[in-house]
């Protein structure tokens, strides 16, 4: 086990005692094992053995296909958290959780028409045949970009409109047949 971080270590420990307690158990006994499984996948997960193991490896002639077979990953996916220096792989991680708290939760639920998704559901159509109508200008649709870039299609059905024949919601029509989000 000296090839494991103090973490893995003591978490690995800790559930081979549980383990050991593990006759007479009780439901407590059993969540704080399963507590202990999550601890010890948390610290396996996170722990230098495996970049090391990997790089050793790949010193050794592995391919990064034979690494990611190990590793239960595709090979994009090692390389991917694997591949280049302490830096490189610091870096790419900081820009994957930077973009991972920067990116809205969900998609706004305020915004005018119907998503193509919707629209394709209340016609009885597929999201396909949508873009194919509102392409061929059967069907009114425009693409809304908000301020933090995100942009979604939106349909405006005949039944949206109020008595003189404009839309609900005010907004011009612009038939974009380009796609974006639903």
């Amino acid at each position: 086990m000296a090839f494991l971080s103090g973490d893995s270590a003591r978490a690995l420990a800790r559930l081979v005692e549980l383990e050991s307690a593990a006759s007479g158990e009780t439901d407590a006994a059993s969540l704080e094992r399963l507590r202990g499984i999550r601890v010890l996948a948390a610290a396996l997960e996170a722990d230098p053995a495996a970049l090391t193991a990997v790089r050793e490896a790949l010193d050794g002639g592995a391919t990064w296909d034979e690494v990611a077979e190990a590793a239960g990953l595709s090979a994009s996916a090692a390389k991917y958290r694997w591949a280049g220096d302490d830096d490189t792989i610091a870096e790419r991680q900081e820009s994957s959780r930077r973009r991972k708290r920067d990116r809205p939760s969900s998609a706004p639920t305020d915004l005018p028409g119907l998503s193509v998704s919707d629209a394709a559901k209340r016609l009885g159509l597929t999201p396909q045949a949508i873009y194919q109508r509102v392409s061929r200008g059967l069907l009114e649709a425009t693409t809304i970009e908000l301020p933090d870039g995100r942009k979604y299609k939106r349909v405006f059905l005949a039944e949206d409109r109020d008595g003189d024949g404009d839309r609900r919601d005010g907004d011009r029509d612009d038939r974009d047949g380009g796609r974006a989000a639903d």
